[in-house]
């Protein structure tokens, strides 16, 4: 098995809206999510989130709460992806389209579920309407079929434990 592909996923949410982008290309095309991506060698996690959120969508974040870390593992894959999730509550510039992502917003109580990954409707809404952590793990058939999953919610502000892949 090779090694694992460390990632990040920046959500932002400011007056009761979350910022999503319509990936473009690669990897997610065609679903709304957050902002996010490799986490380069010479980078910590916390900077590739917030490196990802400006070449994504032109803003930057000074502060980035860590919401979560999720294990995407996905069948006949050898890699399994280790994902940083973060919150960001401020911002500074103007979400604007890129070649990647194309940003816009959606009210808290109206967000695009079923044009987002399978997965966010079980963990996302508790992360932004309730302030919860998620550590979770999610093994996928293809890119639509959640074969099983395992997932504790916690209070943002207490400890973590990453869930482990089982079988």
């Amino acid at each position: 098995m090779g090694k694992n592909k460390l990632l990040t996923l920046v959500y932002v949410v400011k007056d009761g809206r979350v910022l999503l982008g319509m990936k473009k290309r690669g990897f997610g095309e065609g679903r709304w999510n957050g902002f996010g991506g490799k986490v380069q060698p010479d980078e910590t996690v916390e900077d590739g989130a917030r490196r990802e959120l400006e070449e994504e969508a032109c803003i930057h974040a000074d502060r980035l709460q860590e919401v979560g870390f999720i294990i995407f593992e996905f069948t006949g894959e050898p890699q399994l992806m280790e994902v940083h999730v973060f919150r960001a509550d401020d911002f500074t510039g103007e979400p604007t389209e890129t070649e990647e992502m194309r940003p816009q917003w959606f009210p808290l109580d109206d967000v695009p579920y079923k044009g987002m990954w399978p997965d966010d409707e079980l963990w996302l809404p508790a992360v932004l309407l309730e302030g919860k952590r998620v550590d979770a793990y999610f093994l996928f058939e293809g890119m639509d079929k959640i074969v099983k999953h395992d997932m504790k919610l916690t209070d943002a502000n207490a400890g973590t434990s990453a869930p482990q892949a089982s079988e």
